[in-house]
């Protein structure tokens, strides 16, 4: 009887080996989707003789650029962000056949890694998947939260569907009016102090 060394990134739940090289016999580019403690990422990833090269990559904080309320930024990996920015995804990209990569992330119905998919399907892209697994609309679009948060919810959808994005000097701009305005409303109480 032999022993069979484990590799590193195996032993350290990173690679499971068995599933990718599947996944690379399918000569399909890969969209990899990935769960950090913040954000969710996704890249393209297409393979020659076993080098992955990253065609496109982006992260749900790129929803801020769509109007995702700042106020919101710790709410960018909920199953909303999730399905976003795989909407967002599909949008850049157009069209393609694609294979879905989920590393080991745990393969929950309805969750996260779903919702991105379920992203992915609405934008355009041809994705084989069982619409079981995916969740409702109706959680995709954040009816099971407030008010305030469907109204941004539908508002990047909408800019994200015409291709606007707010550019970092429209934020600028945006930042300036609310300094202008606070420093009004401070001058506006001294007076009222002085009274």
């Amino acid at each position: 009887m032999t022993l069979r060394t484990i590799k590193k990134r195996r032993r350290e739940c990173k690679t499971d080996y068995k599933l990718r090289l599947g996944l690379l016999k399918s000569s399909l580019p890969r969209i990899v989707i990935r769960k950090t403690n913040k954000y969710i990422g996704i890249q393209i990833v297409e393979s020659e003789e076993a080098q992955d090269k990253v065609t496109f990559g982006t992260t749900s904080k790129a929803l801020l650029d769509y109007g995702w309320d700042e106020k919101l930024a710790g709410s960018l990996k909920s199953t909303s962000a999730a399905y976003l920015t795989g909407f967002l995804v599909a949008k850049k990209v157009k069209t393609g056949e694609f294979i879905i990569d989920i590393g080991m992330a745990l393969n929950q119905k309805g969750g996260r890694i779903y919702a991105v998919i379920a992203g992915l399907m609405d934008g355009g892209l041809n994705i084989h998947a069982n619409k079981e697994v995916l969740p409702s609309k109706e959680r995709l679009m954040g009816e099971h939260q407030s008010e305030a948060v469907q109204a941004i919810i539908r508002k990047v959808m909408e800019k994200i569907d015409s291709g606007k994005s707010e550019t970092k000097t429209e934020k600028k701009v945006k930042v300036e009016d609310k300094k202008i305005e606070a420093k009004e409303k401070i001058v506006k109480v001294k007076k009222e102090i002085k009274k």
